[in-house]
């Protein structure tokens, strides 16, 4: 995995943006991801459609790079940990959190969390709630009202089409800043990337596998 960091300072709190689709929280050491949609392939499956297994392995090693380097205490998922029921993803995701058996895993519960509470507890996450909060931050799978916290959401899978110079667009998943509200990008590779349903007067940091630019 090759890792590209970009801090940002919101709130006197230090956000280490990656191009691996989460953010580190320094003060806190935590790891904050969106929308790993676990189950997502397996359901694309058991519906006839023919995708590969290896997709959320590659996302699952993605996260164990990540927990590796930052060594953070906690996780907290900005909604849509599951895409649908439980099936063969969710024995893997337990396979995986075996490895780190200290790390505490919030999850906000998003529009496709609608599995238990329990068989999500099963496979290792630790709290569930509808909304988090901390410090300066509030947590919600989708942006909710604030006048004197900054919200860290998820949900849109935000992305940015650019202009090539031979005249081809391309998209990128990025975080969307603005005064009030960081939006994440999907950490689930195999999403599409919503392009225009962004916040007005926002700023842009969009990444490829070698680096991250804002604009």
């Amino acid at each position: 995995m090759i890792l590209v960091e970009k801090t940002i300072n919101i709130k006197q709190q230090n956000l280490v943006l990656t191009n691996q689709r989460a953010l580190f929280w320094k003060e806190t050491e935590t790891l904050v991801l969106s929308d790993l949609h676990l189950g997502k392939t397996a359901h694309f499956r058991k519906n006839g459609i023919a995708l590969p297994s290896e997709i959320i392995e590659k996302d699952l090693k993605r996260l164990s790079d990540l927990t590796i380097h930052f060594q953070p205490k906690k996780m907290i998922v900005v909604g849509d940990f599951v895409h649908a029921g439980k099936n063969s993803e969710f024995n893997l995701f337990a396979e995986w959190k075996s490895q780190f058996s200290d790390l505490k895993i919030i999850l906000i519960k998003g529009n496709h969390d609608r599995i238990a509470k329990e068989k999500l507890i099963d496979i290792g996450v630790t709290e569930v709630c509808e909304i988090y909060e901390e410090e300066h931050f509030i947590f919600s799978h989708e942006k909710v009202g604030s006048q004197e916290k900054f919200v860290i959401s998820g949900h849109l899978h935000p992305g940015i089409r650019m202009k090539t110079p031979v005249g081809r667009f391309v998209k990128f998943p990025c975080y969307i800043v603005s005064n009030f509200q960081l939006i994440l990008p999907a950490f689930n590779s195999f999403t599409g990337l919503d392009t225009k349903n962004h916040p007005k007067n926002s700023s842009y940091y969009f990444f490829t596998e070698e680096n991250i630019y804002s604009i």
